[in-house]
């Protein structure tokens, strides 16, 4: 049996903290193999890469996610006791819940409201000599999915509910400052939300029926009790959280939009394209760089042993870019998905969850919807300039974004032009 091949430094913490999205790839590369040993954080971590590794990864019979993720993520990112750390059949229950929230009218609603604000704050910005792209758009998701997900949310607090779940997921990978704001940011809104679940379970708050405040706060586990309120606090931001994490990559969009101006007259003239467009943003762009399991038991694969408990990290930018599954993947062309074979294995961009749904996040739906209605504003129902600035992606960062968070000047609606 061969030994699976081994990095050489004596921990990898540091190499993976300044290169996240490219540290697994890179090394699969030198080593010519898909996966490689190395320490995180001093724990054996086995790295993997590609569609065939990511098939793997995603079986439940043979990995499990409890224990897997580092401390300082779940108490910034996702929050104790969310979904994201269960497994079995309590996983599939509690993600019947969120799946609950997706009906396609829900979902509609949604977009109706980011739509409708997208006008608003357009108004906004024509008045404006520069708009920072990645705060606004942060600012303006966070009112439409508090309003989506019955969060009262009075005006006063916008700012500072923003800045709190912006930190979840913006701060969460950093290290120093922004690290500990993000902690701060979680324990500030977990009370916030705990106090709204309370007030719902109170009949204080009476939110609509098939909201996401309403269904968390009622839903109850496989033991028939209703969830704490802050690990109900914790699964109604795993709704708020990742909705607001949309700006990155409507970001993103803007920054494609801006680089490969012919996509912007396309997505003007052909419905089809827009779909394509989106679907490319979030192949080409880092969001997500690797997710993290356990195997469950000992077993084999291509020959290598991964011993029970062994920890496991799938990279998933790099599998998003792999040379064998995508030809020329690191070129921006949205038209490849015109022939895409509907893969789960070959495009995650959004880590995953339940193998037997395709190991999609529910979210998944959430941000292609709201990613083309937001492309779909910026190509066709407002011009503006682009100002000299530092458009370079940062990918020594989590999330990864151009360096100036990208900035619009002159902001005008077409028929106006």
């Amino acid at each position: 049996m061969p030994r699976i091949p081994r990095d050489r430094n004596p921990d990898s913490t540091i190499a993976l903290l300044l290169d996240p999205y490219g540290f697994v790839s890179k090394r699969c590369r030198r080593y010519r193999s898909d996966l490689f040993l190395a320490r995180i954080l001093l724990r054996k971590t086995i790295c993997m890469t590609g569609p065939e590794a990511a098939e793997l990864f995603y079986r439940q019979d043979l990995f499990v996610r409890r224990g897997a993720t580092p401390g300082r993520i779940q108490k910034t990112l996702f929050g104790r006791g969310g979904v994201q750390g269960m497994d079995g059949e309590a996983h599939r229950h509690r993600k019947q819940m969120f799946m609950s929230l997706m009906a396609p009218e829900r979902i509609d609603h949604l977009r109706e409201l980011v739509d409708g604000l997208w006008h608003v704050y357009a108004r906004k910005w024509a008045a404006m000599d520069r708009v920072v792209l990645y705060d606004e758009v942060q600012e303006l998701l966070t009112k439409a999915v508090c309003a989506w997900a019955g969060v009262p949310l009075p005006e006063p607090e916008v700012s500072r509910r923003t800045a709190q779940l912006t930190a979840l997921f913006d701060d969460a990978g950093a290290i120093g400052p922004r690290h500990w704001w993000s902690r701060l940011s979680r324990k500030g809104s977990e009370r916030w939300i705990e106090d709204i679940i309370e007030q719902i379970r109170a009949g204080r708050l009476n939110p609509p029926e098939d909201s996401a405040a309403r269904v968390i706060a009622t839903w109850r586990d496989l033991d028939g009790a209703l969830l704490s309120p802050r690990v109900a606090a914790v699964e109604l931001l795993n709704i708020l959280r990742p909705t607001v994490a949309v700006s990155v990559f409507i970001t993103f969009a803007a920054h494609a939009l801006h680089r490969f101006p012919a996509c912007r007259q396309e997505l003007r003239t052909d419905d089809e394209s827009l779909e394509f467009f989106v679907q490319e943003v979030r192949r080409f762009y880092p969001f997500f760089p690797a997710v993290l399991a356990r195997a469950r038991r000992d077993l084999e694969w291509n020959g290598y042993r991964f011993p029970r408990g062994r920890r496991v990290m799938l990279d998933l930018y790099g599998t998003n870019r792999d040379p064998r599954a995508w030809d020329a993947p690191e070129e921006f062309r949205p038209e490849r998905f015109r022939d895409w074979d509907g893969s789960p294995f070959n495009f995650i961009p959004q880590g995953g969850g339940d193998h037997a749904l395709n190991h999609r996040c529910p979210g998944e739906w959430i941000t292609i919807e709201l990613m083309k209605v937001s492309c779909g504003f910026l190509a066709a129902t407002v011009d503006y300039d682009v100002p000299d600035q530092d458009l370079q992606i940062d990918t020594a960062r989590l999330p990864a974004i151009p360096k100036s968070r990208f900035m619009m000047s002159n902001v005008r609606p077409r028929s106006e032009s």
